[in-house]
């Protein structure tokens, strides 16, 4: 089993015309961060993170589950959450990122359990978790709402081999001008299951508009072992700005 990502962050909140880059992708590169967490000595769990960040976007406990988060638009979005959560109107609900690293900090956890948690705590905000397990048919998207899991999305269903998540719900089309679900699905299935590997995955990760001007890293994670690999992304001009 593989897990591997793109984090794509900083739409929107200034573009750099010199440069043709977005400010807030270039001031992220130089703070990613892996850590490896231990207790008695022990590895706990790997995160790759950025300087100053409390959350989990990017995590794998090795031999039980890994889990990235990615952005959901919603109508219902972050934004009603943290009003409500800072103005003590609803505050029995998650922040999206230390929900997921509750699960790492839970010795008891497993890749069954974490998909069950996270697909029902209620959170701030709309959000889809791919989590990873070390056994086979072990991934799974879960795509919430604030209040519960709009669907989990299993590997295996329909077959398939791998599955894969942008910032789009799987059963719907995403925007003309941001589909980067098409050529990632393409490329998996050029690369094929027989071919399965790091350097594979990182080549799909590394390809347009896979790859685009927001990417800021590639992680690159095996369940079973705990390996995770980390590679800070640029993409040269021309690219695609997201």
């Amino acid at each position: 089993m593989y897990h591997a990502r793109n984090l794509d962050f900083g739409l929107f909140l200034g573009w750099d015309i010199k440069n043709d880059t977005w400010v807030i992708s270039e001031l992220l590169r130089p703070l990613i961060m892996n850590i490896n967490y231990t207790k008695g000595g022990e590895l706990k769990y790997k995160t790759v993170t950025f300087f100053g960040f409390v959350g989990l976007i990017t995590g794998v406990k090795p031999n039980a589950f890994s889990v990235s988060v990615n952005e959901r638009f919603n109508s219902n979005g972050g934004y009603i959450g943290l009003f409500e959560w800072f103005l003590d109107i609803n505050r029995n609900q998650a922040w999206t990122t230390l929900v997921a690293r509750d699960c790492f900090e839970n010795d008891d956890m497993d890749f069954n359990h974490v998909v069950k948690t996270l697909a029902n705590t209620p959170l701030i905000a709309p959000v889809y978790y791919i989590i990873g397990g070390p056994e086979k048919q072990q991934g799974a998207v879960v795509t919430r709402d604030r209040a519960k899991a709009v669907d989990v999305w299993q590997l295996g269903t329909n077959n398939t081999w791998f599955i894969a998540e942008t910032n789009y719900d799987h059963w719907k089309k995403p925007l003309i001008i941001d589909d980067r679900i098409t050529p990632c699905n393409r490329c998996m299935d050029k690369l094929g299951k027989e071919n399965m590997s790091f350097e594979g995955l990182f080549n799909v990760l590394s390809s347009k508009p896979v790859l685009n001007k927001l990417t800021v890293y590639s992680a690159l994670i095996e369940p079973k072992s705990g390996r995770l690999e980390t590679y800070i992304q640029f993409c040269p001009t021309p690219c695609d700005p997201f």
